[in-house]
């Protein structure tokens, strides 16, 4: 379905989990946007909660991915399912003639996000595919001081994610809809564990300053057997203790986690570049906070805080600010604006792929014990 560059995008939400209820509809309901984008359809096999959700936002409620995309009247999806489903959900929306935001992360293999890139060129569709990370001003200046010499060649780096009990504590599973909303998915294969849910962000970000990689090797198991959730035992199948030893080339390493609990610093997902001369760990050069734009607008947050580091994205103004997941709503405006403006977005599937590409090989290399070749590159804008 075409929409005209003066209509708003007619968008579809596939899947109302936390991160819709908390975050995605709350932004695309808003005023500002109504002009470029509405919620016309919700998707979720709880129905209950399809409808609840549906009601508040006057949006179709579908049992289904095809029912939305047979019956829902929309140009463009944003796929909010289980990692291990987006593959699915995305190839029936692109097939269907969709265009698609999927949040991160675009799939578990590089075999489904080569299937997703040749569908969406042969039919003349967008994908934007979560997350954004090279959008972040201090990304971009973090890639400019390493141009500039500012901490001297840089011998390696260090950046990941931990899950701790986020999942298990989210104040919306409890109270929601048609029940709670079960977070077991994060612990089973495919697409649980911390490497695909929370550590794509910093393979993101390290591959948007540093570039392609080339190679990884890993170690990788399970740490912790079992979760509960509201007094249940949920049995760990995912990995969540990973390591992952990534190449760059010319001797330049870096370690990426992917962790049940910890880490070396706090602030989320952000690389420490160490140099011959000095060392950047998040916002900071050689232990001192560093300038880049929009930096005024973050202070007195505490450091490297996502929200207030989000307000800093181009579509995160007015009451967008005060909205938890604005970075996720960043991400299907940059689809927005390609599909209406013909404007191309820097979020693109390529990179998207080649993370999962070091996800992937790296899982493979601790199962064999062996170095994995990536497969995949992608073309890092130096703009």
């Amino acid at each position: 379905m075409s929409t005209s560059a003066r209509e708003p995008i007619r968008i579809g939400v596939i899947g109302v989990g936390t991160l819709s209820l908390r975050g995605i509809l709350p932004h695309l309901s808003q005023s500002d946007v109504a002009d470029r984008v509405t919620i016309a359809a919700l998707a979720d096999p709880v129905i209950d909660r399809a409808r609840a959700a549906a009601d508040q936002y006057g949006a179709a409620p579908f049992a289904s991915v095809d029912e939305l995309l047979a019956q829902g009247d929309v140009d463009a999806v944003t796929i909010v399912s289980p990692i291990g489903l987006h593959f699915e959900h995305a190839r029936a929306a692109l097939t269907a003639g969709k265009h698609v935001h999927l949040n991160k992360t675009m799939t578990t293999t590089v075999a489904e996000a080569d299937e997703l890139i040749a569908l969406a060129t042969a039919g003349g569709l967008r994908i934007v595919a979560s997350p954004g990370e090279v959008l972040r001003p201090h990304v971009r200046r973090t890639r400019e001081l390493i141009a500039d010499g500012a901490i001297g060649p840089v011998t390696w780096a260090i950046c990941g994610a931990a899950f701790g009990r986020y999942h298990e504590e989210e104040p919306e599973r409890a109270g929601a809809a048609g029940g709670a909303i079960d977070p077991s998915w994060y612990f089973r294969k495919p697409g649980g564990g911390p490497m695909y849910d929370m550590t794509v962000y910093a393979l993101h970000e390290l591959t948007s300053v540093l570039g392609p990689a080339r190679r990884v090797t890993a170690l990788s198991g399970v740490r912790v057997p079992e979760r509960t959730f509201l007094d249940r035992t949920v049995r760990t199948e995912a990995d969540d203790n990973t390591v992952l030893l990534v190449d760059f080339g010319d001797g330049l390493v870096a370690v990426v986690y992917g962790t049940a609990a910890g880490g070396p610093n706090r602030q989320f997902a952000m690389g420490i570049y160490y140099g011959t001369h000095g060392s950047i760990d998040g916002l900071l050069l050689d232990g001192q906070p560093y300038d880049f734009e929009g930096r005024g607008e973050t202070l007195g947050a505490p450091l490297g805080e996502q929200d207030a580091q989000n307000r800093l994205l181009a579509h995160v103004v007015g009451a967008h600010r005060e909205i938890r997941e604005a970075h996720v709503f960043e991400d299907i405006m940059q689809l927005v604006d390609w599909v209406r403006d013909d404007r191309p977005s820097p979020v693109t599937a390529e990179h998207a792929r080649h993370v999962v590409d070091i996800i992937e090989s790296g899982f493979r290399a601790a199962e064999t014990g062996g170095t994995q070749d990536l497969v995949t590159t992608f073309a890092l804008d130096r703009d």
